[in-house]
């Protein structure tokens, strides 16, 4: 595991952690007691992304002047790893864009509006894999994005942990995005209109982080 915002709501926009998520909540970090599980010894496995310890945040630009964060609160997932080998892994990641959170409850409806996700007509943003490839930094997905029926190529770069046992959780899995670029305008999410000065209200680019844990099924 996939964004314009028009000026006018965007004036008031107080900052909610691009970090997004804070997770973990409730639960104790200091003394872990997760055990690593030999990948060698784990048979490919499917697993489900677990909200709580998850996360989808983004970043706009707003007038050119600062960023204004915000994050999507429902979301869903199935991850199935190949752990002897990750290449035949795959990813499938929806969003609820009626979740969308940005901590001021007018900007969120005008949001969830035609003007922008037209959450009615298009409830969900969906990415699914199409191939999972090691580079010397590390992995990248590739895979498509769809919002508002839309669909566009993307590729993103993340780090995977685990597998680890949790005498509470199971076997669970870890994957933290790098942090990647949507365009509004290749979704036909808001307007790209420039003020006078040449400057658009809101960037066409958004930045995107991702982070969650998966529960083996």
């Amino acid at each position: 595991m996939t964004i314009q915002f028009k000026h006018l709501w965007w004036g008031a926009a107080p900052a909610v952690a691009l970090g997004f998520v804070a997770l973990h909540p409730g639960r104790a970090i200091a003394t872990p007691t997760e055990f690593p599980v030999s990948p060698s010894a784990v048979a490919p496995s499917h697993y489900k992304v677990d909200p709580v310890h998850s996360g989808v945040g983004f970043e706009i630009v707003h007038m050119g002047l600062a960023h204004v964060q915000g994050r999507f609160t429902k979301f869903d997932g199935h991850v199935m790893v190949d752990h002897e080998n990750m290449a035949n892994s795959s990813v499938e990641f929806t969003v609820d864009v009626s979740s969308v959170d940005t901590a001021v409850g007018p900007r969120d409806d005008h949001l969830r509006s035609a003007d922008y996700f037209d959450a009615t007509k298009f409830p969900t943003m969906k990415f699914k894999s199409t191939s999972v490839k090691e580079t010397e930094k590390g992995w990248v997905v590739n895979g498509n994005l769809t919002i508002k029926d839309q669909t566009k190529p993307m590729t993103i770069g993340f780090k995977f942990n685990g597998p680890m046992e949790d005498p509470r959780m199971g076997k669970i899995v870890g994957v933290i995005a790098e942090p990647f670029v949507v365009k509004r305008s290749d979704f036909k999410v808001g307007s790209t209109d420039k003020m006078p000065n040449g400057v658009m209200p809101l960037s066409d680019e958004v930045f995107v982080r991702v982070s969650f844990e998966a529960k083996a099924q």
